[in-house]
């Protein structure tokens, strides 16, 4: 791992840092033209953690992460990767970052190893040292045998760990991947995962993703979910689905807010309208359905009765599906 000379601190009054924390966002907005961003966001990512920033298209969290890996100037707010400040010592942050973006950014025409070289080249490496820390790499992410051929000629796996091994050779403190999962079999996903819990558990690296998948973000050891530029919730995947509470029902309907008027009335439990459904958390949903649902003949279409997932999560606190815009496309 590098180490960089850490600058005298120069922070706003306002400003308080935790000494763990690798990244400090702090009241960042950020607008293009008239569509605004990112709003007053404010979190901090630990350092050594996998950290996983959720939400859907339009979320935020590509704004957030071009910021993260200085590809756009901050407007508003401060942010500091581990105590440099974003706006003032960019080049201090790039030093210290390696990023795998979500478009592939390897040379196709060039091999695996040469790749690799050219990443280095960037950061100064060669001679000896860089042989070691690529064959490191090439053995790491078990891509010795094809490093020699053409990357055009790998899988999108392979070519997703070679992007890998490429942000690493500098040995960064801080990981960041854009929707590292896009165009990769759920095969390839378990293993880029693997790869990456082994990377921060080994070196201890703090790794930062993007990502629209809700199973994967619940394989992370926190994770932040963004909707509409807002930060709407924050912790780990477990203390995010225990704020729920209860087992969650959803109860399909032609009616879903008469219905829900009617639950509200009869049972005293506030359902949310949800498109076609409402939807209800309630210790023991098992027995609450098998006891209740004769109370509503012919207003009920289907139930369906689970544990609380990270969708319940952001239902809870948005009032509508992970995937609204997906839905209303469809219908139109």
């Amino acid at each position: 791992m590098i180490t960089t000379k850490q600058p005298a601190e120069n922070t706003a009054p306002s400003l308080e840092l935790d000494a763990a924390a690798a990244i400090s966002v702090q009241a960042v907005s950020h607008a293009y033209g008239q569509r605004q961003a990112l709003t007053e966001l404010s979190l901090e990512i630990r350092r050594g953690e996998l950290f996983a920033i959720l939400g859907p298209n339009g979320g935020g969290k590509t704004t957030l992460f071009r910021l993260l890996s200085t590809l756009i100037p901050l407007q508003t707010g401060t942010v500091r990767v581990f105590n440099f400040d974003l706006a003032r010592q960019a080049h201090a942050v790039r030093s210290i970052i390696g990023v795998v973006f979500q478009a592939p950014s390897l040379d196709r025409k060039l091999t695996g190893r040469e790749n690799i070289r050219l990443q280095a080249a960037l950061y100064g490496l060669g001679g000896r040292e860089l042989t070691r820390r690529m064959e490191d790499l090439l053995d790491r992410f078990a891509l010795r045998e094809r490093a020699d051929e053409l990357t055009e000629q790998l899988s999108g796996g392979l070519r997703r760990r070679m992007e890998l091994a490429k942000g690493l050779v500098h040995r960064p403190q801080l990981l960041l991947l854009d929707e590292p999962s896009t165009g990769l079999d759920p095969g390839a996903r378990s293993d880029l995962w693997q790869f990456l819990r082994q990377l921060r558990e080994n070196d201890g690296t703090t790794i930062v993703l993007t990502t629209h998948f809700l199973d994967e973000a619940d394989g992370a050891d926190r994770l932040a979910i963004l909707n509409e530029g807002r930060l709407v919730a924050l912790g780990s995947p477990a203390e995010l689905r225990a704020s729920v509470g209860g087992d969650s029902i959803t109860i399909e309907s032609s009616e879903p807010a008469a219905l829900a008027a009617a639950i509200r009335e009869r049972f005293s439990l506030t359902g949310t309208v949800v498109e076609d459904a409402v939807r209800l958390e309630i210790p023991d949903g098992h027995r609450w359905i098998a006891r209740r649902v004769e109370s509503f003949p012919g207003r009920i279409g289907a139930i369906r009765l689970g544990k609380p997932t990270l969708e319940d999560v952001f239902i809870a606190r948005t009032g509508h599906r992970f995937w609204r815009e997906r839905q209303e496309e469809r219908r139109g």
